[in-house]
């Protein structure tokens, strides 16, 4: 059952813009409640979002849907994605939804679905939900008496807080610390800080004044250099810097060194390898994940176990084989001890354990292996246009090429992002020259190829 809305991380779009309409969100909504209704019980269901503008436009539509199906809403308001998966669950609810786009721009929004169990959806489970879109659901209607309520949850937040704060180990506390903390102007601009501050760290806070168009917008995740520049300035221990939906984290030392994903899998599985807590026999990654981080697993006798990029499926693979660490280079980390998904402030809080536990500073601590050099170039292409610059002669020449350079002495990967109109050109290889070389020369015939389809 082929997949048109979906991506890798639910459905996004422009806001305003097909597929992020209100009618739109309204056919999911009531798609994903025929799916989920089943006995006679009132059906709940939890909608959160971000700070973006558009929220005011789809969170009514999903709510709309879901009360025209018979179903309760209960609206968290601005939250984490990790708390709408939380309080799905703790809530009995039988869907969870996240209005965000994560890293992306105000423009863009997104909607992704839990189900009652606090997982993200599977594709198959996706691709139905989307195929009932164009049936007509007026058979299905709920009558006037049978209409659901929507409700909001005054103290959503001061749940996810002290969920969060739970998951830090007893007897330890953040006393002493100067930390800083980029919240994107994001969902956790509340939450983030007041768990720092509570466990006793001595919090500055940036891009906390979300205004509707200022989520991701020089800050967060995938942008740090504001974290790091007043990291240097306050003479900070560490730098958290979480993305528009607080599910990835990004860390700056005290040195004003960047820490991604894959070094902050390697410092924690370590550390749970340590007190025999690792499960699994190693970390699930994706293929994006540096080969360093594969090289010092195994030296340490774990498994690197590689899948799709979306950190939907890494949980997927996680449960499959009963790993409890997981993540993305780009800074989703999944700890399935505590939660369902990715969550910035919960991995934050694990990687502050490690370093309070071992009394160094973070740059001591973090730097857990050697990456082999790597290089990433997105290019952007014309949405919609007939076919992708992947289809062309001149591209595929450069790959094979590119991939015989490699050949035993690194490795090539080309995709298309899963939210954008985006190709991914990677390569890595203990040769950084000809790593950049074979980056270059792809990228160059991508665009070409891409400027003559336009």
């Amino acid at each position: 059952m082929k997949r048109q809305l979906f991506g890798t991380d639910g459905i996004r779009g422009t806001a305003n813009c097909e597929p992020m309409t209100a009618e739109t969100a309204l056919r999911v909504a009531m798609s994903a409640a025929l799916h989920f209704r089943r006995g006679t019980h009132r059906h709940l269901v939890v909608i959160g979002k971000d700070t973006r503008l558009s929220g005011y436009l789809l969170e009514p539509a999903l709510t709309a849907g879901f009360i025209s199906m018979g179903m309760n809403v209960v609206l968290v308001g601005p939250l984490p994605t990790p708390a709408v998966a939380m309080l799905t669950r703790s809530l009995r609810a039988d869907i969870g939804v996240m209005i965000s786009a994560s890293h992306n721009p105000f423009e863009d929004n997104g909607i992704k679905l839990f189900g009652p169990d606090g997982y993200k959806l599977s594709d198959q489970l996706e691709a139905e939900i989307e195929s009932r879109l164009d049936h007509p659901f007026a058979p299905d209607l709920a009558h006037a008496a049978e209409l659901g309520r929507a409700s909001r949850l005054d103290d959503a937040t001061g749940r996810y807080i002290e969920y969060v704060k739970n998951t830090f180990p007893r007897g330890l506390r953040l006393d002493g610390l100067k930390i800083v903390v980029d919240c994107a102007n994001g969902a956790a601009y509340k939450v983030a800080p007041r768990v720092l501050y509570e466990l006793g760290a001595d919090v500055t806070a940036i891009a906390d004044q979300p205004n509707g168009t200022n989520i991701n917008k020089e800050c967060g995740a995938t942008a740090p250099g504001a974290l790091r520049a007043r990291v240097l300035e306050t003479g900070a221990d560490i730098g958290i810097a979480l993305d528009g939906d607080a599910d990835r984290l990004i860390v700056i030392d005290e040195t004003g060194h960047q820490v991604d994903g894959d070094q902050l899998m390697g410092l924690v599985a370590a550390s749970l390898t340590q007190t025999g807590k690792l499960r699994g026999g190693g970390v699930v990654a994706t293929v994006m994940s540096n080969l360093g981080l594969e090289r010092h697993l195994n030296e340490q006798g774990l498994a690197l176990v590689r899948t799709p990029v979306g950190d939907r499926y890494v949980v997927e693979r996680m449960r499959e084989i009963g790993c409890n660490v997981g993540g993305e280079q780009s800074g989703h980390i999944v700890l399935s001890d505590y939660s369902t998904t990715g969550d910035g402030l919960i991995a934050a809080l694990q990687v502050l354990a490690v370093a309070q536990r071992r009394g160094k500073p973070l740059s001591t601590v973090a730097r857990v292996f050697e990456p082999v050099p790597q290089r990433l170039t997105n290019i952007r292409y014309a949405a919609g246009s007939n076919g992708t610059p992947l289809e062309q002669k001149a591209v595929k020449r450069a790959i094979r090429d590119g991939e015989a350079r490699l050949a035993g002495n690194g490795r090539l990967l080309i995709r298309k992002s899963g939210t954008e109109p985006l190709i991914r050109v990677m390569a890595e290889g203990d040769d950084g020259d000809l790593v950049d070389s074979v980056v270059a020369e792809i990228a160059g015939a991508i665009r070409a190829a891409a400027e003559t389809s336009a």
